[in-house]
């Protein structure tokens, strides 16, 4: 049994497991991410994790859910909608590369669970009313032909991946982040323009 002082208290449990689920599954992914793992990072029993969740995908799908909105707040809160087109796309850019900087486990996390089989009904749900802004930010600029008249979410897809793949590269020591990030900026803002 542990010392008194070494105990974490009962509210902050659930917050442990989290936060060990999302190190663990950022650094091994899902399926390499056993639930014996995550209790030992959390400091908690195995048992002590079941009270809270009743199974690996039930912690997976609570991050899933918790990182995307607040992905979604980073992203959206505040932004100037009545801006110029080219504006707003440079905004949400910057908000991407701040968003990266401050939470990249996160964002690794996000990357590696996009649309994975273990995602319910609910998780899959919150990444479609997400996505809802931006695809009308998307489907409102091609009205105005200033984007290019493709499927919104192929050029989301496209502009993500973009991001994605800037960050790696980053973070492989291959490019200078600050640099690279404006750099793909002015290449995706081509890319999509009209």
């Amino acid at each position: 049994m542990r010392p008194a002082a070494a105990r974490i208290p009962q509210e902050d449990k659930r917050e442990c497991i989290l936060a060990a689920a999302l190190e663990l599954f950022a650094e091994r992914g899902f399926h390499g991410t056993p639930v014996p793992l995550i209790a030992e990072r959390a400091k908690v029993g195995a048992g002590t994790l079941y009270r809270y969740f009743a199974s690996k995908e039930a912690i997976v799908n609570e991050l899933y859910r918790q990182k995307k909105r607040e992905l979604a707040a980073a992203l959206l809160d505040g932004l100037p909608l009545g801006a110029p087109t080219r504006q707003l796309f440079h905004e949400l850019w910057l908000r991407l590369g701040r968003f990266a900087a401050e939470h990249a486990s996160v964002l690794a996390f996000l990357e590696l669970h996009h649309h994975d089989d273990y995602l319910d009904e609910e998780s899959r749900r919150l990444e479609r009313e997400a996505l809802m802004p931006l695809q009308l930010f998307v489907e409102d600029a091609q009205q105005k032909q200033i984007l290019k008249a493709v499927q919104a979410e192929v050029l989301m897809a496209l502009v993500w991946g973009a991001f994605v793949g800037v960050m790696r590269a980053s973070k492989m020591g291959l490019v200078p982040l600050e640099a690279a990030m404006a750099a793909a900026e002015a290449c995706m803002w081509e890319a999509i323009r009209r």
